[in-house]
């Protein structure tokens, strides 16, 4: 009963989200920004984390609602709008991190006059960090090899660990996103773990 109720619960939550996209498919531009009004923090965080480059976060912000409104007369409604813009959302970053590897650039990351190279995100730190300036350093030189660690993975590895641990998304939910299987989504992560676990085995 509870179950059932709670099934319902849900279907009469989307329910107002579904409209929307009815409308819009119709052509009602005030219905599609209602969507991107619910769902536009979440790309920009998802974006910048996948790519660690705010200038690439907001283009691929950009191209993916653009992407959603031109193609939002595709939307079937066999998943939630989320998950729809977060697929777009993936494969541009996953076509942005395969650009990147080929010009082997990354914003996020400079080289310090030792020549080593330094995570900026991960160098982020609050005032207590300066308290303690050799655990600061720690931190950093442990930061830039996680990112060198990540590096090293291929980009749909890449992308499969960090939306399943950074973002906290169900395998189930990350195989639909990169229009693949659970199954595969799985694999991949198992792939990129036990990549992640060699190249940091070191630090130990």
């Amino acid at each position: 009963m509870d179950v059932t109720k709670s099934a319902q619960e849900r279907m009469q939550a989307r329910a107002p989200e579904m409209e929307l996209i009815r409308e819009a498919q119709a052509g009602s531009r005030s219905a599609f920004d209602t969507l991107v009004r619910q769902y536009e923090h979440q790309v920009l965080r998802l974006a910048l984390h996948l790519t660690g480059s705010e200038h690439d976060a907001e283009d691929i912000y950009q191209e993916a609602f653009l992407k959603a409104y031109r193609y939002i007369g595709n939307f079937r409604f066999e998943c939630s709008f989320y998950t729809w813009i977060y697929r777009i959302v993936t494969n541009l970053c996953l076509d942005q991190l395969r650009r990147r590897k080929t010009r082997r650039e990354d914003h996020a990351v400079i080289v310090n006059n030792s020549g080593d190279e330094i995570d900026l995100l991960a160098s982020v730190s609050d005032d207590r960090s300066y308290a303690n300036p050799a655990k600061e350093l720690d931190r950093k030189v442990l930061g830039a090899r996680i990112q060198a660690a990540l590096d090293k993975l291929t980009p749909r590895e890449r992308m499969v660990f960090e939306l399943k641990h950074y973002q906290g998304l169900r395998l189930r939910t990350i195989g639909e996103m990169l229009s693949t299987t659970e199954e595969t989504a799985k694999n991949t992560l198992f792939r990129a773990t036990k990549k992640l676990r060699a190249q940091l085995a070191e630090l130990r």
